[in-house]
């Protein structure tokens, strides 16, 4: 992927406080109705962005009312400053893993760009291969560009998503994504873009003429011989259904699944019964950690065996594993919360460690204060039973116990100090968090402030200013303030990017990448300049 570096870090002088690239420029009302303060434009799309599930609703702002700001906020950046803004999307698909937002502010750079005759900074083209990065989000990006803007695609996304097709397009890739359920097949996209194939993919060609047939002639389509997926695939869905269940209890039944490309979703219906515990442990083998998470509590209620159930264990709290996937650290909380059996806590304990691990151990005293009150109950998305809350809840608790002495409160209206002991996992822990109220962050600053070396505040910033006013005016300016945004609402709840006070943002741990980098004494930058 290509990345759009802007400058090397700056090193600060020995006399200023380091700075960080979220900026305050002035006062402005925050939902609240109290006084907050207003951010640039680049510091609102990219706390936006990072916490930015498209067409989902918030406690403050509708769906559409956020997607607008965040088009705008697109459309304006990609004119003003298409480096940053390209360094943004691009950051955002892979280490951001925010899929939708990052396929939309794609979109948008190139349609702001070719309406304003721009031609200075990174390609359209360019912007557009680098957001996609997975074989059902060529079609993805058509479906938005046409229901937004007509069905008259502009050459240079044709090109982006063409140069992606000739990446992503495979036989298994075919298998998994290209179904009846998408707005827009492979064949679909293939027409629209007339991709070559790739020179260095002899077997491309007949795929691409696959793909074709499959979406306009599928009663007369061929499989490719020469693709050993798809003619294994084939083969399977021509067994009588009487036979198959014979195929997966078979003891090669598993290796002729994935030799098949067949997917868990796929293989109830091809099985044309029950997914028992026969069918899980056969695919189970090839599925990824992400459908693992998804399926414990149906691997449990099939009586899947406790020797695969190991196996799963392993893969799913495997380092390496967790590192590919990329998962957010809260999907394995939602995994621990609905799987009912015991056998899967410690394996998602740990999971969640190797997901936070770039929360620093802080040295010192550190007050981490995390936001309970009612605005960060709202579900994460229309998808999830996750909320910005529960979110918070796992970012604070991990700060606390990988700090050498923190204070770990809960706030809202009220707050409370939260007990923790050394060597506690962080998942028992958040069962001593609590629903409380309002946002008084400056009375909790109030109260729990003691000298601390630092303090770290975990919120969506929309604070009753009619108690307290500024949180970090409580804290003497020598000492730094670290807020962490999750909600990316346009007002702050406190001054940012200079003089110790600095906020960050984003559902994944790799924010605190800004804060070990202050405590250096360096300046933070944007994640993705190097």
């Amino acid at each position: 992927m290509a990345r759009f570096n802007l400058r090397a870090p700056k090193k600060a002088s020995a006399a200023a406080a380091p700075t960080s690239p979220v900026r305050s420029t002035g006062r402005t009302a925050n939902h609240q109705g109290s006084r907050g303060f207003a951010r640039d434009p680049r510091s609102e799309l990219f706390l936006l962005a990072v916490a930015n599930f498209v067409t989902q609703r918030t406690f403050y702002e509708s769906g559409e009312a956020r997607d607008d700001r965040f088009c705008a906020l697109v459309r304006r950046l990609a004119v003003e400053d298409p480096a940053w803004t390209a360094g943004l999307l691009g950051w955002l698909r892979t280490d951001g893993n925010m899929r939708t937002a990052s396929l939309v502010g794609a979109a948008e750079y190139v349609k702001a760009r070719l309406d304003a005759g721009a031609t200075d900074g990174p390609s359209n083209r360019q912007v557009v291969d680098c957001v996609l990065r997975r074989a059902d989000e060529p079609g993805e990006l058509v479906a938005y560009w046409t229901a937004t803007y007509g069905r008259n695609v502009p050459k240079p996304v044709k090109r982006g998503i063409a140069d992606a097709v000739r990446r992503l397009y495979s036989g298994t890739t075919l298998l998994k994504y290209d179904t009846a359920s998408k707005g827009f097949r492979f064949g679909d996209v293939l027409n629209l873009v007339h991709a070559s194939p790739d020179p260095a993919k002899a077997w491309q060609g007949e795929l691409f003429r696959y793909a074709l047939d499959r979406r306009h002639h599928p009663e007369t389509a061929q499989v490719p011989a020469g693709n050993r997926t798809l003619v294994a695939h084939r083969e399977l869905m021509e067994l009588p259904v009487e036979e198959r269940r014979a195929v997966v209890t078979a003891p090669d039944g598993a290796e002729r699944l994935a030799a098949a490309g067949m997917t868990w979703e796929a293989l109830a219906g091809w099985l044309q019964g029950p997914m028992d515990a026969a069918a899980w442990e056969a695919v189970i083998p090839s599925m990824g950690a992400m459908a693992l998470l998804r399926n414990l509590r149906n691997f449990d209620q099939a009586g899947v065996s406790d020797a695969v159930a190991a196996q799963v264990a392993a893969k799913v709290c495997d380092p390496e594993v967790v590192a590919r996937s990329r998962q957010f650290p809260f999907r394995y909380l939602a995994a621990y919360q609905h799987a009912p059996s015991l056998r899967w806590a410690y394996p998602l304990e740990q999971a969640l460690g190797h997901s936070l691990a770039n929360v620093p151990a802080l040295p010192g005293r550190t007050l981490v204060l995390v936001d309970r009150s009612g605005s960060m109950w709202a579900p994460l998305s229309e998808r999830s039973q996750l909320n910005r809350a529960d979110a918070a809840a796992v970012f604070g608790t991990a700060l606390a116990l990988r700090a050498e002495d923190a204070d770990l409160v809960q706030f809202g209206t009220d707050s409370k100090q939260v007990p923790y002991g050394g060597g506690e996992s962080v998942l028992k822990v958040l069962e001593r968090f609590e629903d409380l109220g309002g946002t008084y962050t400056a009375e909790a600053v109030r109260r729990y402030y003691k000298g601390h070396d630092r303090v770290l505040i975990v919120t969506d910033e929309q604070a009753t200013y009619h108690y307290g006013g500024d949180p970090t005016a409580l804290v003497p300016d020598e000492v730094p303030v670290y807020t962490w945004n999750l909600a990316g609402y346009r007002a702050g709840h406190a001054p940012s990017g200079s003089g110790n006070r600095h906020t960050f943002g984003g559902l994944t741990d790799a924010a605190f990448r800004m804060v070990s980098l202050i405590e250096g004494g360096r300046d933070a930058d944007w994640p993705w300049v190097a």
